[in-house]
């Protein structure tokens, strides 16, 4: 079994988004999924929406610390923004064992965004979006 963990500030938004994208593009009979925030802030209703009109549901999934995972061996960690790219403990789990990498990519925080409501909608989709691309393109790139 292959071990993802998606990290972010409060595993709310950004990293429940590619959680639910990881999650899409991979077989779960061979890639557990895991995400988790340095605090934890609950699952954005915005972000289970955008990801809604895109077909897939997130509303189960629930917000976690970092910590919850300290025993577990990761595959991969990847941050999906600086914050916890900076602030993530170096164990990250398991994770400093050979077989173990960390990747990151910054992307905008959505819920911080100030607009119409109309904008605020778009800003969810055109995040999301960013984030599907990059999450299809690295399950591609690591055969996952």
């Amino acid at each position: 079994m292959t071990n993802v963990l998606v990290l972010c500030t409060g595993n709310s938004c950004r990293s429940q988004i590619a959680h639910g994208y990881f999650e899409h593009f991979t077989d779960r009979q061979k890639v557990k999924v895991y995400s988790a925030g340095i605090t934890t802030h609950g699952v954005n209703p915005r972000a289970i929406e955008t990801m809604k009109q895109d077909g897939l549901d997130i509303s189960q999934n629930t917000s976690n610390n970092i910590t919850e995972y300290e025993n577990i061996n990761f595959n991969y960690v990847i941050t999906v923004c600086d914050n916890a790219n900076e602030n993530c403990p170096i164990w990250v789990g398991k994770s400093n064992d050979s077989s173990s990498r960390k990747f990151h990519h910054n992307f905008p925080d959505p819920p911080k965004f100030i607009g119409t409501e109309e904008e605020i909608v778009a800003e969810f989709a055109r995040v999301r979006d960013l984030i599907k691309k990059y999450i299809k393109d690295f399950v591609g790139k690591n055969s996952l």
